[in-house]
């Protein structure tokens, strides 16, 4: 079985692939919507990550591939989970990493709760008609002032306690060792062999 996952991420596809081929699916090929064909919008209008997860992953058919899609963002306690299925445009029109990270620090100014954490669904759409989500998640704390130069969008400021590092400090496969999509997309791995070679 193909697996389209849909994302315009070439980098996201290569890594699913590595995934796959860990969990001894080697024979899967995988592509992006643009290696499909595929360019239209979708709109993700769904309350919950797994909502928006399933549009994205049923906003295309192919036939005898099974479609993934993932949906992530930032729950902030003291926001009562803000920014959540906002994260990327949390500051509004012409939201950037920058703009949204200024926004969470005013917000957070003078807060003492800190706590965080993200969160990360895949959605599943199977050929035969089966649909379902996972969902990883990673704890930490915001920072008062961002830290570290890799990662993206809101990584300089979520601190991991254990690691005594934020996620934009962190090498990238230590990242993705605890990271919330790593999670996630480990769990979806573990549910798809299950789901396929019933």
């Amino acid at each position: 079985m193909d697996i389209v996952l849909a994302s315009h991420n070439n980098k996201k596809a290569r890594e699913l692939c590595e995934l796959l081929s860990e969990a001894g699916l080697t024979d899967m090929k995988v592509y992006s919507l643009s290696d499909v064909g595929f360019f239209d919008d979708i709109e993700e209008n769904g309350t919950s990550f797994e909502e928006n997860a399933m549009i994205k992953a049923t906003a295309l058919t192919r036939p005898g591939a099974a479609v993934i899609a993932d949906d992530s963002g930032l729950c902030v306690d003291a926001l009562d989970g803000a920014p959540g299925i906002y994260s990327a445009r949390f500051s509004g029109e012409g939201a950037n990493d920058e703009k949204n990270n200024a926004r969470l620090l005013e917000l957070l100014e003078g807060v003492n709760d800190r706590t965080a954490r993200f969160v990360s669904v895949v959605a599943c759409a199977l050929p035969d008609g089966g649909r379902f989500t996972v969902r990883g998640e990673c704890e930490g704390v915001i920072l008062t002032s961002p830290r570290g130069e890799n990662g993206f969008g809101y990584d300089p400021l979520f601190y991991i306690p254990s690691k005594h590092k934020t996620f934009a400090e962190l090498p990238p496969d230590e990242k993705n060792a605890i990271s919330h999509r790593g999670k996630a997309m480990r769990a979806f791995i573990a549910r798809f062999k299950e789901e396929t070679l019933k």
